[in-house]
């Protein structure tokens, strides 16, 4: 999942990923949350129908424990280009309402139960010939067969990934409700183009499996835009690098910021390491019924900033995404 990340000069360190390499990757740049998407709604990728059948058998339980959890990190050096324009600064304050039982908590196995059990899952996929996981969340949508997720985990320095699937309520190599093969994937133009770290969010259209379409299956999340910084969040993901093992749901939640420091994101106290990102974050979060509007993803970490997770805000460009996935 999460915590640094690279472009732009921006070390974009596949974490515990790939024994430890480091990978030069391209520019990133701070943008404002309420850019439109000027006219591009998103990159995608179709996925051919011999890769879709490949897919369908390449994940193996085995396969699936010991795909590598992506992690993204980004360095002192690589957030000193991200400065992000009209910042003053300053956190704004939250003031929290009653607070739930499961809250705040920085790092956790949820155990409440309700929607987000099934919505939420792990992502596994082919990236530059290794196994590699990530999170994502089913959401509302027309086609019933959307998942967001993180733009690192559809496409990163420059490649779309492969043999992409979606595994909901994932348990330690078990697929309860199955695998679902992406048909489409897409990501931001901005991601796309510069690994823009501020809209890093992608997208996944599935195939029916059975002859029954996602949602139907597992349910979904509702989706929410433009809804505005300084909320009480919460934050779920399957992170798999140490001290995690990808083998359960965790979460965290607590009163959220915005970034004071270089990108546009969300900024919330987590402890979710790699594998974790692309994992929803919800406003409104019912813990008795496990459901929420989903405002944003796990996307990375600062080096120097230890325990902060970071997700970008779903503007009109992550909307333009939205509606071309549940459109295809």
């Amino acid at each position: 999942m999460r915590r640094n990340r690279t472009g732009a000069g921006i070390l974009l360190a596949l974490g515990a990923l790939f024994a430890g390499g480091l990978a030069g990757a391209g520019p990133a740049h701070a943008a404002s949350p309420t850019d439109t998407a000027d006219g591009a709604s998103a990159a995608l990728r179709t996925v051919s129908q011999a890769e879709q059948r490949t897919s369908r058998t390449f994940w193996t339980a085995d396969r699936m424990r010991r795909a590598t959890p992506l992690d993204l990190r980004l360095t002192p050096k690589a957030a000193k280009t991200l400065r992000a324009p009209g910042h003053s600064g300053h956190a704004a304050t939250v003031v929290p309402g009653s607070a739930p039982a499961a809250f705040p908590q920085t790092g956790g196995s949820w155990t409440g139960g309700g929607a987000v059990v099934p919505t939420s899952g792990r992502v596994f996929f082919t990236l530059q010939g290794r196994t590699a996981s990530c999170s994502g969340n089913a959401v509302t949508s027309a086609n019933a067969s959307t998942v967001i997720t993180a733009g690192h985990c559809v496409k990163y320095q420059g490649s779309w990934h492969t043999n992409w699937v979606f595994v909901p309520a994932y348990d330690n190599g078990n697929a309860p409700y199955g695998q679902w093969t992406a048909t489409t994937t897409l990501t931001t133009p901005q991601w796309e183009a510069s690994e823009d770290i501020n809209h890093d969010i992608g997208a996944a259209v599935v195939a029916p499996l059975n002859g029954r379409k996602l949602t139907s299956v597992v349910g979904a999340q509702g989706i929410q835009f433009n809804g505005g910084y300084n909320k009480q969040m919460y934050a779920f993901g399957y992170p798999a690098a140490s001290p995690y093992d990808g083998t359960k749901l965790i979460y965290c939640s607590g009163n959220s910021s915005r970034d004071f420091l270089f990108s546009q994101d969300h900024s919330l106290a987590c402890d979710m390491t790699g594998g974790s990102s692309g994992g929803p974050w919800f406003t409104a979060f019912d813990e008795a019924t496990g459901t929420g509007l989903q405002v944003s993803v796990n996307s990375f970490g600062y080096t120097f900033l230890p325990n902060r997770m970071f997700g970008p805000y779903f503007g009109d460009v992550a909307k333009a995404l939205y509606d071309k996935a549940q459109a295809s």
